[in-house]
């Protein structure tokens, strides 16, 4: 059981996408959230069994990839999510979330398969409170795939 720490922090880690032209700052994310997968069934009733149905799985479902960081004017990121949102250009990507360690070495990470943008918001404004603009994106992607490192 050497090198293995319980529990990890939650808030050491790093997001990469695969996207050419990024800079250090296009990395900089506070919060992710949706790294979820679930299995879908289907309930098949059984002639003559009345105490019950079996519930068969069919399929994995991933739900949407959540991120929110502050706002970075000039992200090419933002500019992916824009040619999305606004000129309907859709181009999936690869990604990479990696948990990490005091060392900033990844202890876990996990690839996102063909992400792509399906929401962009920002916060609300308000003159009464001191605080930085949060952006938001939301991606769909095909699946995502653990890695121990």
């Amino acid at each position: 059981m050497d090198g293995i720490l319980y529990p990890p922090v939650g808030f050491h880690f790093l997001v990469a996408f695969e996207l050419p032209g990024l800079t250090p700052n296009d990395f900089k994310f506070r919060e992710v959230s949706g790294l979820t997968v679930s299995v879908d069934t289907e309930d098949f009733a059984e002639g003559g069994e009345n105490r019950f149905v079996h519930s068969l799985p069919v399929r994995t479902k991933y739900n949407e990839l959540e991120l929110k960081r502050g706002m970075f004017l000039g992200s090419m990121i933002v500019k992916w999510v824009k040619d999305a949102v606004e000129r309907f250009e859709f181009h999936p990507i690869n990604m990479t979330i990696s948990l990490l360690n005091e060392m900033h070495t990844p202890l876990m990470a996990w690839r996102i398969v063909n992400a792509y943008p399906v929401e962009w918001s920002v916060d609300s404004f308000n003159a009464e409170e001191s605080k930085i603009v949060i952006e938001t994106l939301k991606l769909k992607y095909q699946y995502f795939d653990t890695i121990r490192v």
